[in-house]
């Protein structure tokens, strides 16, 4: 397996003024958006999400040192693999934010904090498979 970068979802105070910033700048929407999130299409992947919802999605204050704003994802290909770099995270010292389980929109996701803090989120998307190439093939 390897090493890459998928997904940067940003915590925005107004989605709609957000998105339309980023669609201005070039960035393609996906039609995988919804109210709650926007995601734009790239190498990463950018999503736009509710700073407040981002935060309690993560289990983390939106406020204060235990938050910045943003959580980069690591896409995996299986809840086994989420599992694994969890694991790996861990053992390297990351702080373990929440642990991986099952969401409700129907993936497995779980939250670490890398040495400095940032904010990663390992998860698994059935319905956001991966290209020939390792990348997130966003409809």
């Amino acid at each position: 397996m390897e090493s890459r970068l998928h997904l940067i979802t940003l915590g925005v105070k107004n989605l709609e003024r957000a998105g339309s910033f980023y669609e201005a700048l070039g960035w393609q929407r996906s039609s995988a958006s919804t109210p709650e999130i926007i995601f734009f299409k790239g190498v990463p992947a950018l999503a736009l999400f509710g700073r407040d919802d981002l935060a309690q999605d993560a289990g983390v204050s939106p406020v204060g040192q235990g938050f910045a704003g943003v959580a980069f994802g690591w896409n995996q290909p299986s809840t086994e693999a989420v599992d694994h770099f969890m694991d790996l995270a861990l053992a390297q010292g990351a702080q373990e934010i929440k642990p991986a389980q099952a969401t409700l929109w129907g993936g497995y996701a779980g939250y670490f904090a890398d040495l400095d803090g940032h904010l990663w989120e390992l998860v698994y998307n059935p319905f956001f498979p991966f290209d020939l190439l390792g990348h997130l093939d966003l409809p």
